[in-house]
């Protein structure tokens, strides 16, 4: 009892807002016409009898309009007595047969051989190309329409044959809305179980993404929104059937078949017409793919080695084939958008607007990424695999993007620089100035001036040939770089084989280790001395001890 109570409740609210919606518009255009008369007094004034046409009502529908004075009655005059006219006409009981005849005043239209409807020249629409013979015609048709209407309101068995179909279509859409409403019961929860087991399987990070009740929440909306427009639907429906079965509401429910059947029309004549458009625009993106496919396919071939140019080398060829892909697309785009459905209109307009406003604000530090990133795949600054050093951060090369550039440390760190920062900042490449495979290492000691130069020499050779990992070929090389006032600097620099960054920092660390170990076993203090005064003895090294340890041969 409390379903079919909730059923008989959602009916009448659907009624009211369909009646609101039939009231609505007739409403609109009799504000827009009055608001028209408002605005154009001057026309008004000068032509009268255009402006206060009046139509001629039977039966709740319109037969004529009639628009000028005739015989001293105004045109809301004639109206009213053309309109009793008929109904005096009908009310004799006759047969309601119409017929029209000329005369010299106009056509006069007769019922059962009583003039009812008077028309002259000036009734027919300026401007319209009509004729008053047309004119005529098309009121003795809509008056033998209203009169059948009329004649068909006051038959008794009509009105119970309509009543009943009523009854019967009411009775029909509340059991399609109860059957709709007991399939919606079954597949609602079976959808929101079936939506928690799958959610139950995925992992943490997919489970965080699409969550339950987040799930769940959006299913009840569209169930809920597909709910009122089928009850909507329905409703609709309901009402144009009903209003069509009794003559008076007849022209009523005809403007809610003639609006939806217009809708759906244009509807339909809409999307025929954009399938031309869209066939185009379809093609022009199946040819852009086409060639991106084509050009990728080339591309990854020249990166992977198995295809040797010229033009190009392999380490770019990666960036390229995106470049190439980004150009393909955004010309196909391009070309396609005329095609698009709705791209003349101003809403697809002002969208474009709005996006291009959007990426130009945006676009000085997009443009500079982009630039930076083109600099540093074409000038061939790094290369992937590089060992590189970066401002402050030293590490291998993984990627080159087109925004930023990726590089992992030893430590476990991934470092990820702006392509923008790396063009406008120096940037040491241990990897290229390298005899065959391997890359540079290098490390800077300073010990005091009371050491020989050449012993320091021989222990950090000694010290970088114990080291794993480090060439000796070509041999380890070292630098006096500066003579500073407490002690000279000494650089070390050797070539390495290991190429993944966790080797590198692990040969770096081995280095420092062996170069403190040989300074230890020789007795020299690995220290950078600072004088607060002389000393008693001068700090030089005697000729007899420049050569503590002598290098490998």
């Amino acid at each position: 009892m409390g379903y079919a109570r909730n059923l008989l409740g959602w009916l009448i609210n659907w009624v009211l807002l369909a009646c609101l919606l039939t009231w609505a518009p007739a409403r609109a255009q009799m504000t827009a016409q009055m608001a028209a008369q408002m605005a154009a007094p001057t026309a008004s004034a000068s032509a009268p009898s255009v402006a206060e046409g009046a139509p001629v009502r039977v039966a709740n529908r319109d037969v004529t309009v009639l628009r000028v004075p005739f015989l001293g009655m105004s045109p809301p005059e004639r109206a009213r007595r053309s309109a009793l006219n008929v109904e005096q006409a009908l009310d004799r009981g006759g047969p309601g047969q119409v017929t029209a005849k000329a005369s010299e005043q106009g056509q006069l239209i007769f019922i059962d051989g009583s003039m009812v409807i008077t028309l002259i020249g000036q009734d027919v629409e300026p401007l319209s190309g009509d004729t008053l013979d047309a004119l005529t015609t098309r009121t003795v048709q809509a008056l033998q329409l209203s009169i059948k209407e009329t004649q068909e309101g006051r038959n008794t068995h009509h009105l119970l044959v309509a009543c009943g179909l009523v009854l019967a279509a009411t009775a029909l859409a509340l059991a399609i809305y109860w059957g709709l409403a007991r399939i919606r019961g079954r597949l609602l929860p079976a959808l929101i179980h079936l939506v928690e087991r799958k959610t139950a399987t995925l992992g943490a990070g997919a489970a965080e993404i699409l969550r339950r009740d987040r799930l769940v929440a959006a299913i009840e909306w569209a169930d809920y929104a597909l709910q009122w427009a089928v009850g909507l639907l329905l409703v609709y429906a309901w009402m144009s059937f009903s209003l069509l079965q009794f003559p008076y509401t007849r022209p009523w429910g005809e403007g809610l078949h003639h609006y939806l059947t217009s809708v759906v029309g244009d509807l339909a004549k809409g999307m025929l017409g954009a399938v031309p458009g869209l066939t185009i625009a379809v093609v022009i993106l199946l040819i852009a793919r086409a060639a991106v496919g084509v050009l990728g396919s080339l591309f990854t071939r020249i990166e992977q080695g198995h295809i040797g140019v010229n033009w190009i080398a392999p380490e770019s060829a990666g960036p390229t084939r995106r470049v190439a892909t980004w150009l393909i697309w955004v010309f196909a785009l391009a070309m396609a958008y005329p095609y698009l459905p709705g791209a003349q209109t101003e809403a697809f307009k002002g969208m474009s607007v709005l996006i291009g406003l959007m990426m130009s604000l945006g676009a000085s530090s997009f443009v500079g990424q982009v630039a930076g990133g083109l600099i540093l795949t074409y000038s061939s600054m790094l290369r992937k695999g590089e060992y590189v050093r970066i401002g402050d951060h030293e590490g291998t090369v993984v990627s080159i993007g087109a925004f930023n550039t990726r590089i992992r440390t030893g430590l476990g760190e991934e470092i990820t620089l702006p392509n923008s920062m790396i063009v406008g900042s120096a940037t040491k490449n241990y990897s290229r100035a390298v005899k065959g495979a391997g890359y540079v290492v290098d490390t800077v000691v300073t010990i005091g001036y009371d050491t020989p130069w050449r012993q320091v020499h021989a222990m950090l050779i000694e010290a970088a040939l114990r080291t794993p990992g480090v060439l000796p070929d070509p041999a380890p090389t070292v630098f006096q770089t500066a003579l500073s006032d407490f002690y000279p600097e000494y650089r070390l620099v050797c070539q390495a084989i290991p190429h993944e960054p966790r080797p590198r920092a692990e040969v770096l660390a081995n280095l420092h280790a062996n170069i403190q170990d040989v300074f230890n076993e020789q007795g020299v203090q690995i220290m950078s001395p600072h004088y607060a005064f002389d000393p008693v003895q001068e700090k030089v090294v005697p000729k007899e001890r420049w050569f503590g340890v002598q290098p490998r041969a």
